[in-house]
């Protein structure tokens, strides 16, 4: 017995122009562009927030930004005013498909940028593909994407040649800068051709279907040690606890740390382009085991979930040892993969995983609050 629900899995996420419904209003996504934001962006976005939505913008795992409680009747007018600030597509449909991981430490006019170039323009020449595939372009000065949710990776290898590989492979198939959009295309096509619609994902495709031997040639650099808060070169990285970013906080953080950007990262982080935090909310240095926690709206916000989770994912948090997931139902999205320890909300109270995923075969069942302590 798995002891998990079957939520419903939408097999998109929620967009600019394609908005979903959830407990507390549409959840609207905004997908900036190298997800980066100019010190003028982030003000009026915090503005919007309060405006039209709850007042938090949340920081998703894919890097974007979310704006959460808006009312349908006000949908429109906060489309025009995001497509004013330069945050949208026009298009709904590469708005939709705009899912592309790039590193927050990268050099401006570098390789990074330029493949960003060029996979936004090949966005539109793509074949149909399910709309939460993505794309990583991990090629800063450390390869540091490998945790994201992507399906087609640009990366390096030990030498500094650039690769394409399919998620889920180990080995890549070598390109150049020249070459790197139609090797995409071609990866796309064999993904379409080979029947990936079914899987949804390109990670899940590969068990079923081997790639051709000319996409497993080469092996991209080991990952690097993941980014934590602090100082670094270029300004300074800070941390959202379960990627709650409070606009009255972000607004007194641009205008008095003297940063003129931002850029969102994976795992609840975001850097300061040449500024330096005072006294602020967000996390400022390593080691704070709310950055190991994870957690999902949770209800009432959301429909499928029975159980409240950021409030009990705040009180453990100090006291389980490594990675810690709240879950409100089995489909996981704070964490879509394994950790530590998973809490999983069904029917009011919570199951328990240990060193797995929300979908997963408990170890326990049916907990409820007042057990969590002593059971974890």
């Amino acid at each position: 017995m798995s002891g998990a629900t079957h939520p419903i899995v939408k097999g998109w996420c929620p967009g600019a122009h394609r908005p979903m419904l959830s407990g507390d209003g549409l959840v609207v996504r905004v997908r900036p562009f190298r997800a980066e934001l100019t010190k003028a962006q982030v003000l009026a976005l915090c503005e919007l927030s309060q405006r039209y939505g709850n007042g938090v913008i949340d920081l998703t795992s894919r890097a974007n930004l979310q704006l959460r409680g808006v009312a349908e009747a006000d949908h429109s007018a906060l489309l025009a005013a995001l497509d004013a600030l330069g945050l949208i597509d026009a298009d709904p449909a590469i708005e939709g498909h705009r899912n592309i991981l790039v590193p927050a430490r990268r050099d401006a006019g570098g390789l990074t940028d330029r493949l960003y170039d060029r996979v936004l323009a090949t966005i539109p020449d793509l074949p149909d593909l399910p709309q939460k595939m993505g794309f990583a372009i991990d090629t800063g000065p450390d390869a540091c994407l490998g945790d994201g949710s992507a399906d087609f990776r640009f990366e390096l290898d030990t030498s500094g040649a650039l690769l394409l590989r399919a998620d889920g492979a180990l080995k890549a198939r070598p390109v150049t800068e020249a070459s790197a959009t139609s090797a995409l295309l071609d990866l796309a096509r064999w993904f379409t051709d080979t029947g990936g619609h079914a899987a949804g994902r390109m990670a899940r495709h590969l068990a079923k279907h081997p790639l051709p031997q000319a996409w497993t040639q080469a092996k991209p650099r080991p990952q690097s040690a993941s980014c934590i808060p602090g100082s670094v070169s270029e300004g300074f990285i800070l941390g959202a606890p379960f990627g709650k970013l409070a606009a009255e906080d972000l607004r007194t953080l641009l205008e008095t740390s003297g940063a003129s950007h931002i850029r969102l990262m994976l795992n609840r982080l975001f850097l300061l382009l040449g500024g330096t935090p005072g006294d602020t909310p967000f996390v400022t240095e390593p080691g704070n085991p709310l950055m190991s926690a994870h957690a999902c709206p949770g209800a009432p916000f959301c429909p499928q979930a029975t159980v409240a989770t950021m409030d009990i994912a705040r009180h453990l948090a100090p006291h389980v040892s490594g990675t810690l997931h709240v879950s409100g139902c089995a489909k996981g999205c704070a964490l879509p993969r394994a950790a530590d320890t998973t809490l999983t909300g069904r029917d009011g109270r919570f199951d328990l995983v240990r060193n797995g995923a929300p979908w997963d075969t408990p170890c326990a069942l049916g907990l409820g609050p007042e057990d969590l302590n002593e059971t974890i």
